[in-house]
């Protein structure tokens, strides 16, 4: 581990935040399900659910497909399989996701777990961790610790209260990046196998447009603009304006402008 990584943490685990006055009973829904709203203690459902109105539970869970017309509310929440919600989300503790997920009018969680695809139109606020596995799409995310392992797409600023860690599989495009430390790294080329890539070369690009950091740790991405106490520069890093201290640099890593054009159609390597 370079000196300027920070200490990953343990996934969260799933529990239920106190009952807000009004949440009692247990609902348990199985197969084809259409309710006007639900306000419960405990909600379960297995199969598909269309919701009308707002869902606000102590603890609830999804496996099948939801979709909620309202708002949704909950202690704490888990689904597997698809999730859409046209309203705003906030959960108080524990939210994991398994499958893809559409939060419409933006997400708040205290602990958040995604694998598969989570798009938001609106701003992602996690208060505590979020691990993420898989595809990312935000206007803007604000979090304590940020541990990605797949694709972003946050065209706004990504705000971490401590860190960024974040292995790309795939092209991602992020705004600005703010946080203690921060740790951004590119897929090699053979982790990309598409036949586009097979046939015509290249890798996944991962461009940023800013990073603003104590420590910086880049591999494999296009950084813009660095401002940070200690930066390492990986190997295929490249960023165009760096302020601070490169404590480390790889040799196929490089600073300043570049001039790139698009490789004329039908033109191989």
């Amino acid at each position: 581990m370079s000196a300027a990584s920070a200490p990953r943490s343990a996934p969260p685990t799933v529990g239920s935040a106190p009952d807000a006055p009004g949440r009692t009973g247990t609902i348990r829904d199985t197969g084809v399900v259409r309710r006007d709203g639900v306000r419960t203690a405990r909600w379960t459902t297995v199969g598909l659910a269309k919701i009308q109105g707002d869902v606000d539970v102590g603890s609830g869970s999804s496996d099948g497909l939801l979709s909620v017309a309202g708002k949704l509310r909950a202690g704490s929440f888990r689904a597997r399989g698809t999730v859409e919600v046209v309203g705003t989300t906030e959960v108080e503790g524990s939210l994991a996701l398994d499958g893809t997920v559409h939060f419409e009018s933006g997400l708040r969680a205290g602990e958040l777990t995604s694998r598969g695809t989570l798009r938001s139109g609106g701003p992602v606020r996690v208060d505590r961790t979020w691990f993420a596995r898989g595809a990312v799409e935000a206007p803007a995310v604000t979090v304590g610790v940020l541990e990605l392992s797949g694709s972003a797409e946050v065209p706004g600023e990504l705000s971490a209260s401590a860190a960024v860690h974040a292995r790309f599989r795939g092209d991602s495009r992020l705004g600005t990046v703010r946080a203690r430390a921060v740790e951004l790294r590119g897929p090699p080329t053979s982790l990309i196998p598409t036949l586009w890539r097979t046939v015509f070369g290249g890798s996944a690009a991962v461009e940023v447009g800013r990073v603003e950091a104590d420590s910086v740790v880049l591999s494999a991405v296009d950084v813009g603009f660095v401002h940070a106490r200690q930066i390492v520069l990986g190997p295929g890093a490249h960023v165009t304006t760096v302020e601070g201290t490169v404590v480390e640099q790889h040799p196929t890593s490089r600073i300043g402008p570049e001039s790139r054009s698009p490789r004329p159609h039908g033109l191989s390597r």
